[in-house]
Parts: C-alpha cells; sequence; structure tokens
C-alpha cells in the first residue's frame, strides 16, 4: 500500500479543519500554519492542503517536499499560489472550483432585481414617509451578458433564465459552451464588444488571470447602451477601474453591483463608496453560513480520489491560471 502523508496548512484551531477527522481510519495528517513545523514535514509529504493566506508557507517548503505529488488550494483563487516554483513543478494543484457559484449567482440576481425595482429609490421614500410611486422594470425579456462563462457564470445563467432573461455568454473556448441550453448565444475572443452592446446587464465573473486583467476597457464601455447595469463577481482588475467610476459618475451606465476591487479592502475616500448608483460587497457575497464547511466537502471527496488513483477533481491548468 502507498504511504501518504497529508500537511495542512492552515491554523489548527480553525473550526472547518476539523472536518478533518472525516478523513480516512489511519490517515497520516500534519496541521500547522508555522513554516518552521512545515518544513521539518516535507521531506515525507506527499500531499498539501492549503488554507487561505498560507501561500507563503507553501512556497517556502516546496523544494524541500520530494514526494509532493498533490496540493489542494481550499479557496477557488489561486493566484497567490502560481509563484514561480508552483508553475515549474510537476505536481498536481487542484481547487475549490466551484463551490461559491450558488451564493455568487445569487449575488448577481440580487444587483439586478436592485436596480430593476430601484431599491434605493423605495428605501429613501420610506425613510422620509413619502408615498411614491414609479415604474419599475422587469428582469423578464432583459438581457445578462456574462463575461468568463464558468462555473458561477452559468450558475448565473440558470437563475436568469428562471427569471425569463436572454442570456449570452464570453468565454475563451467558446466551442464548449454552443450546446449549452442556458445560452442563447456565445461569443470568443475579438466577439466581446458586440455582446457587451446588447446586455442590458453585464456580469463579469472572470478569473484573475493575466488575460482577463482589463478586459472591460475604454473600447467596451464605448459599447455599452445607456442604462446597462455592470455586475462583477469575479475579481477586481476586469474592469479597468477608472473607466467604471467615470461612466457611473457621468450616468452613462445606470449602476453597478461590485463584490469585487481593484484593491481591497477598498480604500478609504474611494468615489464608489459615494455614488449613488453603486451596491457595493466587501467581497463577502460568497461568504454564506458553512462555507467554509462546504470548501472542505470538495477537498474530503478529492482526497478520496487521491488515496483511491482515480482521476483528481477541479485540476487548475497552472498556466492559465484557473
Amino acid at each position: 500500500m502507498t504511504s501518504h502523508h497529508l500537511l495542512v496548512l492552515g491554523n489548527p484551531a480553525a473550526r472547518h479543519l476539523k472536518l478533518l477527522s472525516r478523513l480516512p481510519a489511519g490517515t497520516s495528517v500534519t496541521v500547522t500554519s508555522d513554516a518552521g513545523v512545515a518544513a521539518a514535514q516535507a521531506a515525507r509529504t506527499t500531499a498539501v492542503l492549503c488554507d487561505m493566506g498560507q501561500a507563503d508557507v507553501l512556497e517556502g517548503l516546496l523544494g524541500q517536499a520530494p514526494q509532493l505529488r498533490w496540493v489542494h488550494s481550499l479557496s477557488a483563487g489561486v493566484e497567490t499560489l502560481l509563484f514561480p516554483g508552483m508553475l515549474a513543478h510537476p505536481l498536481t494543484l487542484t481547487n475549490g472550483r466551484g463551490m461559491f457559484k450558488r451564493a455568487l449567482a445569487e449575488f448577481v440576481i440580487a444587483g439586478c432585481l436592485f436596480f430593476a425595482k430601484d431599491m434605493r429609490r423605495l428605501r429613501a421614500s420610506q425613510a422620509k414617509g413619502a408615498w411614491d410611486p414609479f415604474y419599475m422594470q422587469e428582469l423578464h425579456g432583459r438581457t445578462l451578458a456574462i463575461v468568463g462563462y464558468g462555473e458561477i457564470g452559468r450558475a448565473a445563467a440558470g437563475l436568469a433564465k428562471a427569471f425569463g432573461m436572454r442570456v449570452l455568454a464570453y468565454r475563451r473556448r467558446p466551442e464548449l459552451s454552443r450546446a449549452d441550453p442556458l445560452v442563447d448565444r456565445v461569443y470568443g475572443h475579438g466577439e466581446l464588444p458586440e455582446m457587451i452592446a446588447q446586455a442590458d446587464y453585464l456580469c463579469a465573473a472572470a478569473p484573475n488571470v493575466p488575460s482577463a486583467t482589463g478586459l472591460i476597457g475604454a473600447p467596451e464601455f464605448a459599447a455599452m447602451k445607456p442604462g446597462v447595469v455592470i455586475i462583477n463577481v469575479g475579481r477586481g482588475p476586469t474592469i479597468v477601474e477608472s473607466e467604471l467610476v467615470a461612466a457611473l459618475q457621468s450616468g452613462r451606465i445606470r449602476g453597478a453591483a461590485l463584490d469585487v476591487f481593484d484593491t481591497e479592502p477598498l480604500p478609504a475616500g474611494h468615489p464608489l463608496y459615494t455614488l449613488d448608483n453603486v451596491l457595493m460587497s466587501p467581497h463577502c457575497a460568497d461568504r454564506v453560513e458553512g462555507w467554509l464547511d462546504t470548501a472542505m466537502s470538495v477537498f474530503l471527496e478529492n482526497y478520496d480520489h487521491y488515496v483511491a488513483g482515480r482521476p483528481l477533481l477541479n485540476v487548475v491548468d497552472k498556466q492559465a491560471g484557473y
């Protein structure tokens, strides 16, 4: 029988790591956030579970772990783990891709509804004690365009379809979604402005990779029709922030619902704090009850695959970055 030693990089007192008790009986495991302890275990380590914020510890031990074959990132984002040593190493990297898709898809629809029903106006009228009827909008028949059609994008598409929305999708490999029943049309490289021009609601759900940085910039803002609402649940740098702020300040677009930003926490005094046409979440749209337990369940299923020698789930293309 192959001998496995699992090194868990994280706080041993963290509640979600108590789910490691579900590992098969007799599993050899060390849990630590101490770089020295991790280094002492490196020589016999065959697999690593890397909790959030532990990338530096992992980088420090990678060259000391000759038996290491697999690293699992508890989070879906792996940008902090793609240091040169990781890119050069033959080990398999997996992640928690898809674990937050439902929560983030709900935030996308919440952003659409916030503007369609003008929730801010409703609350302001209520606070003033004013009876202020006005015409609202339906989501039915409106177009949701999704930039980055992965797990999160497809979950958002499913909810949008339930509201009767038309769904357009943009992805690096459009052929993978040509037959997707949730998508009315899929677009590929060079077609982004054409898709964006049709959007009533534009959802950015792209990963934080170089090819997605600045994907929505001046040409894309120029293509947008008046009244569009932008929703970002991917990564802040996907959208050129200066262009976004200018479009919001001028009223050239209706509004934005944002969960992610270029710099986090968003610096004090940033103009996004003061704009009435912005709904902001401090990067917590995915933090629902039991979110870390869900992340652990993804790892535990993958660990079963690992010890049984079956193909691992959620394998990351380290060169592509996701």
